[in-house]
């Protein structure tokens, strides 16, 4: 019985009807019914062989098989109409199994929900493909949802057709689902844990996303909670997670109470340790995340009540809104991270927004510590020289070394640009050694080229960490011994921050250098909380007069009567410095009134833009022997 008009044969006759012209291994010119995968046909063989025990098996039982079996299936015609189908799908479908037959099985099981399925569903249809397998989503007619695995697989051509076969998969969707949560929130506070937070973060940045409709802004606050170290190491981590967990529901309530006259409520998610995160999805502005930010801390302000421990917290947010094009997931949360640190550093308990030119500022900071290593062994740094010029004759005692990095990106770098990097990352070290070799290389080099003229002698900066860091009084020892200067054509300028109050370590290595016979210098003296009493005790040879009491002076002669305290305090100092056997060097002597006073006070060299400018070491002897440095 053949699928005519008088309606489609049983399940049974199909199915062995399938399998005899399986196993009779013909192809049939009119359509024969469809059926199982079965057996392809056996070619003759040289010898006679055994039948196989499903040879051996009548064509009906695999017809009973198809219709008791309980995987739910469906032969279907190229048609796309279901021949005829198991109980096993009924019951699945919760319909009747005899009224199935002829109705599309796209239909019944969504195949035709969506253009990619529907495409591949008719591929295997039309004999190009063999086999489609998808997931699928079902309502059962019971109001609960269905999640179905669908295999469609072709049968043999001569069937003219194709079984379906539909697992049902709920019980494990939901066994994922489970999982997936577990995976993707926080045990401690159940929010969205990092993964998620990515996951969500990252989708909302796909430019399909924001492109037809919204805003097209993304808005994000990066919370951290102030001193909650504290809280773990003092009451422990339970009541530290307990603290957490109630964090999390004042940031999530103001979270919903901002998304209550929108669409959705913002993202919060717990980033790790006291971490958090809260994403705003088409943001309308800074105001928006501003207001945000102060309400997220407003509710962290109130204390805690603990199981009877009254706790308090502040936070620090760094706040960042921008247009989501052009932005990606890590920039973005560089970004946070960054304005996160500005408000710890800011003093902590408020919020911070981005600012892109204090954030340039920091990426070139960055970029001068990466660089700096690298920099001393390209030969990047050059060395000009500043005149010491006495204020009673006028003439070049001596230099002031002064670094400057020819940096291949940013150009001619002075020392307050990278000098505290180096400082701070330990470069100092190497820098100062390459500074302190060329600046007496060439001291000496200006000695032998000038025998007859006094020897000038170069003052080089030193930091206090090359003291700590390295063997400062061996590293002077091995460069003086290479070069030949004398000791005393050295002098090392050190600030007053670094040198009073100097003991063990750090005294000893001034001492040893002043044994040897190399001056020591405080460099900006007076700008520091001096213990002047100490002084006496240090082997100091020179104060250097910082600049802002030199500036005091320059009034002189303007119209602008001039503040006599000034002159009264680099007088003192000048004095005090006298009476303990030290000379005195000015800095930023800029005019001929300022170097007249400070000559007549009693200061013993100047230094300033009056003289000269730090130049190249080939413009020295020049201006040794100019007028220009001739008595003021």
């Amino acid at each position: 019985m053949s699928g005519t008009s008088e309606g489609p044969a049983p399940a049974k006759d199909l199915v062995d009807r399938a399998v005899t012209e399986s196993h009779e291994g013909t192809a049939s010119a009119t359509p024969r019914p469809p059926s199982l995968p079965a057996t392809p046909p056996i070619a003759p063989a040289a010898a006679p062989t055994a039948p196989s025990p499903a040879m051996d098996r009548p064509p009906s039982l695999l017809g009973a098989a198809f219709t008791a079996a309980p995987l739910a299936m469906a032969v279907v015609g190229r048609d796309g109409l279901v021949l005829t189908a198991n109980e096993a799908l009924g019951t699945l479908l919760g319909t009747d199994v005899s009224g199935l037959a002829g109705r599309a099985a796209a239909d019944l099981v969504g195949l035709s929900s969506e253009a990619p399925t529907r495409h591949a569903y008719l591929e295997v249809l039309g004999g190009r493909e063999d086999r489609l397998r998808c997931t699928r989503r079902l309502k059962h007619p019971d109001g609960r949802s269905l999640w179905i695995q669908v295999t469609v697989t072709a049968l043999p051509e001569a069937a003219q057709a194709v079984l379906l076969s539909v697992c049902d998969i709920s019980t494990r969707r939901e066994l994922q689902r489970r999982l997936r949560h577990l995976q993707m929130h926080d045990p401690v506070t159940r929010l969205p844990n990092r993964t998620l937070f990515f996951e969500r973060l990252t989708a909302v940045l796909e430019a399909e996303s924001y492109a037809d409709g919204g805003t097209g802004r993304i808005g994000l606050c990066y919370l951290d909670l102030d001193g909650f170290k504290a809280v773990n190491d003092t009451l422990g981590h339970r009541v530290g997670d307990r603290l957490l967990a109630a964090v999390a529901e004042r940031l999530t309530h103001c979270a919903d109470e901002a998304g209550r006259a929108r669409a959705a409520a913002p993202l919060v998610a717990r980033l790790g340790g006291d971490e958090f995160a809260v994403l705003v999805e088409d943001s309308t502005g800074t105001d928006q995340l501003a207001e945000l930010a102060e309400s997220l801390l407003l509710a962290l302000q109130a204390p805690f009540d603990l199981s009877g421990q009254r706790l308090s917290v502040s936070a620090s947010i760094g706040v960042v809104e921008r247009h989501a094009a052009g932005t990606t997931a890590t920039g973005l949360m560089q970004a946070a991270d960054t304005t996160l640190y500005w408000a710890k550093a800011d003093g902590k308990s408020r919020w911070t927004l981005f600012d892109p030119e204090r954030n340039a500022h920091r990426m070139t900071r960055q970029a001068l510590s990466s660089g700096l290593r690298p920099a001393v062994e390209r030969g990047e740094f050059a060395l000009e020289y500043q005149p010491l010029v006495g204020m009673e004759d006028g003439r070049v005692h001596g230099v002031e070394a002064l670094v400057r990095w020819h940096h291949p990106q940013f150009g001619r770098l002075t020392p307050n640009r990278f000098i505290g990097l180096a400082e701070e990352d330990g470069s100092i070290v190497q820098l100062g050694r390459w500074a302190l070799r060329t600046a007496c290389r060439q001291a000496r080099r200006w000695q032998l080229e000038r025998p007859a003229e006094p020897p000038l002698f170069v003052s080089v900066n030193v930091a206090v960490r090359q003291i700590w860091d390295s063997d400062l009084v061996a590293d002077v020892a091995k460069v003086l011994a290479e070069t030949g200067l004398a000791p005393h054509l050295l002098q090392l300028e050190l600030t007053e921050s670094a040198v009073m109050g100097s003991a063990g370590r750090p005294l000893q290595t001034l001492t040893a250098l002043s044994d040897m016979g190399v001056r020591i210098a405080i460099d900006d003296f007076g700008t520091g909380y001096s213990n002047l009493a100490y002084l006496s005790r240090l082997p100091v040879s020179a104060l250097k007069l910082d600049g802002s009491f030199v500036r005091g002076f320059q009034y002189e002669g303007s119209g602008t009567r001039p503040n006599p305290a000034d002159e009264v305090i680099v007088e003192a100092m000048i004095q005090l410095a006298h009476r303990l056997g030290l000379t005195v060097t000015a800095e930023c002597v800029e005019t001929s009134a300022q170097a007249s006073r400070l000559r007549r006070i009693g200061c013993d060299t100047g230094q300033g833009w009056l003289y000269s400018r730090p130049v190249p070491p080939d413009r020295i002897p020049a201006l040794v022997a100019a007028e220009g440095c001739r008595r003021s």
